[in-house]
């Protein structure tokens, strides 16, 4: 995989807050919620990169698609 994209999806009522990550052609490849720990980072390549993906989850704004670079 070249590069992903990485976006903080505004959760409405019940529905929690959630991350997508997706793939240089927009692919959805991974879909998570933002208050839980991502789980099998290392089958996107981010292994030992989870507390900076945590950091960047926390500070990264809802709704701005942004590259994923860690």
């Amino acid at each position: 995989m070249n590069f992903m994209y990485i976006i903080k999806v505004k959760g409405k009522a019940k529905i929690p807050d959630y991350i997508q990550i997706r793939d240089e052609n927009f692919v959805l490849v991974a879909y998570f919620r933002a208050d839980r720990p991502m789980k099998n980072v290392e089958k996107f390549g981010l292994e030992g990169k989870e507390e900076a993906l945590e950091a960047l989850i926390r500070d990264l704004p809802f709704g701005k698609l942004q590259k994923l670079e860690l």
